[in-house]
Parts: structure tokens; sequence; C-alpha cells
């Protein structure tokens, strides 16, 4: 199932990326932190070299998402874009 899983989020990926259609702000937020978390874990890291206000969003969205595994991260990632890509 693993692989399966992974290649539909490696779709769901390549498709929210090729869009041209514009996420609301919150969109954004989730795709990334869905993505973060299916990609690092819990593996925090906040960049404050630029932009402080956006990155400090940008962590507070993955942050909240402590404790969720790779795969459950992966199904929420792919059912927003699918939702929004119909």
């Amino acid at each position: 199932m693993s692989s399966n899983l992974d290649e539909l989020f490696s779709e769901a990926f390549s498709r929210a990326n090729d869009t041209k259609k514009k996420f609301a702000p919150d969109v954004q937020l989730r795709l990334y932190a869905y993505y973060k978390q299916a990609t690092k874990g819990d593996n925090f890291s906040f960049n404050n070299e630029e932009d402080n206000l956006k990155n400090a969003f940008k962590f507070n969205a993955w942050i909240q998402l402590k404790g969720m595994n790779a795969d459950e991260a992966k199904k929420n990632y792919i059912e927003l874009v699918n939702s929004i890509l119909k």
C-alpha cells in the first residue's frame, strides 16, 4: 500500500505544483504542512533567515500536525489536492 500511496502523493504534488490555479493562503499553508509532515515528520526546523512572519505561519501550520504519521499526512495532502483540483 505504501508504494501506491507514495505514487499517489507524488502525482498530487505534481498536480498542485503544475496548476495555474491560485490557492487561498490557508490552503497553501495546509498543503505545506501536510507535505512537510509527510516528508520530514516531527523533525521540525525553523528558517528565520527571510520573511519571518511568512515562515512563522508555515512553521506553525506544520507543528500543529505533530504526531501525525507520514501515511496519514500523505492521504490528507492527496484528498486536499483532489478536492481543489477536480
